[in-house]
């Protein structure tokens, strides 16, 4: 897998609106990237993972709720091969969400609780490196189908320039608006990571 691919190929999105033919192939490839760019964007996160483990760096923050630091992390779905504060080794950390990997999300936190083997310092320049393969290891179900369904609006929009589908005579119209479809944004409703000021 790469970092942020097409969830689905042309041929399941072709399979899903019932295409059978090779005429509207450019069309289909276009509406199968724009259905996953979409759907990161309304996820805050791409569900896809590096191709070799590489070392990401995040601020210590401190829970004052659990009395402990962490770090807020890219996802991860695999155990990170190395964590250091300051270049040194830390063990002991634990990742959350708990059971997150078991449940088919990902990992999005590094907690130093007290039985971790170094402290964060306090200060609020100081960093955690994290070196891990990052992303999943498999696309969720929710995101593959959440694809299709997104990639079927996207054909259909053609054919609807005005972003009004279907027939007001026939009681059918529909409004195409400038969001991710209603269905998609339920399936994706636990795949939302929440947006992190700056």
């Amino acid at each position: 897998m790469t970092w942020a691919p097409d969830y689905i190929t042309s041929a399941q999105l072709k399979n899903y609106v019932k295409i059978g033919d090779a005429v509207d192939d450019i069309e289909v490839a276009s509406a199968v990237t724009a259905a996953s760019r979409a759907i990161d964007d309304h996820c805050n996160r791409q569900f896809g993972q590096l191709a070799a483990a590489a070392e990401f760096s995040y601020p210590i923050e401190y829970d004052y709720d659990r009395g402990v630091w962490y770090a807020v992390v890219d996802d991860m779905t695999i155990v990170p091969t190395a964590v250091t504060i300051g270049g040194e080794a830390v063990t002991g950390y634990t990742l959350e969400p708990r059971n997150a990997v078991a449940k088919g999300k990902a990992y999005t936190r590094i907690t130093i609780g007290t039985a971790a083997t170094v402290q964060p310092s306090g200060d609020p320049e100081q960093l955690m490196a994290v070196t891990d393969v990052w992303g999943w290891t498999a696309t969720p179900a929710a995101v593959v189908q959440a694809s299709k369904l997104q990639g079927s609006r996207f054909l259909a929009r053609r054919g609807s320039p005005y972003g009004v589908a279907g027939s007001p005579s026939d009681g059918s119209e529909l409004r195409l608006l400038s969001r991710v479809d209603p269905d998609v944004a339920v399936s994706l409703r636990g795949y939302v990571r929440p947006r992190r000021v700056a």
